[in-house]
């Protein structure tokens, strides 16, 4: 049988800063296109888990260690990403300290939900509004069969 041809796959962490009122979320601005805001995060690598894929982006994007406390969900429309089919798996993460811009990063902000940048990557303006859905009634990301 042929191996199969299936999309990229990467791991997303949407970042809560706990040392700061109000738990403010991390976003780095993209070096590289699609440029825009973006939760931090990126492909994964050959024998590594969805969830390592997701503390290491964060530690090589913005510096931080973080802690994984939920998958909010996996995205996968086929248009998410202009640069092809890419899946993502999106965590939110808990960490401490001063995030940096690293590695694809051009520019770090922290932000809260009701401020954040209009020019964002992706799909994450749906990632974030799935978030802030999280965090008013703890309710992960629905389901979209269609």
């Amino acid at each position: 049988m042929p191996k199969p041809i299936t999309p990229l796959l990467a791991a997303d962490a949407l970042i809560k800063l706990m040392d700061r009122p109000g738990h403010p979320i991390v976003l780095i601005k993209r070096r590289n296109p699609p440029y825009g805001w973006a939760v931090p995060g990126g492909f994964v690598d050959l024998n590594e888990t969805l969830e390592a894929a997701a503390v290491r982006e964060a530690k090589e994007e913005v510096g931080l260690e973080v802690e994984l406390t939920a998958l909010l969900g996996m995205y996968s429309r086929p248009g998410r990403d202009p640069r092809g089919h890419t899946v993502t798996a999106v965590y939110i993460a808990e960490a401490r300290g001063i995030p940096r811009a690293d590695d694809d990063a051009q520019d770090v902000g922290v932000f809260t939900l009701d401020a954040v940048p209009a020019d964002l990557a992706f799909d994450h303006g749906l990632i974030l509004d799935d978030f802030a859905e999280f965090e008013r009634s703890g309710r992960v990301a629905p389901l979209r069969l269609a």
